[in-house]
């Protein structure tokens, strides 16, 4: 995988933050390492939802184990969730 197209996935991912979440910060300040719970203030539905729009938008299946804080506490973590499971940007 090449920097660009891992740069792609978190940059896709801060889309679905933004446009599919809702959340009112915009993309590009949106850190790799920002708290998704913490600094940007995602809720639990939000999480079920960004784990749905993963699956759909990668083509990953995220099982209940993986599920999970240590998954999904920052767009880096979730992005390397995404690509350990095969997922690729669209």
């Amino acid at each position: 995988m090449t920097v660009s197209s891992a740069r792609c996935l978190e940059d896709q991912l801060r889309e679905i933050l933004v446009h599919d979440l809702y959340l009112e910060v915009p993309a590009e300040e949106i850190g790799e390492d920002d708290g998704l719970q913490d600094v940007l203030g995602l809720d639990s539905l939000g999480f079920v939802e960004l784990r749905a729009q993963c699956e759909q938008r990668f083509r990953v299946t995220i099982d209940d184990t993986l599920f999970s804080p240590k998954h999904f506490r920052s767009v880096r973590t979730v992005a390397d969730l995404v690509r350990s499971l095969g997922g690729q940007p669209s």
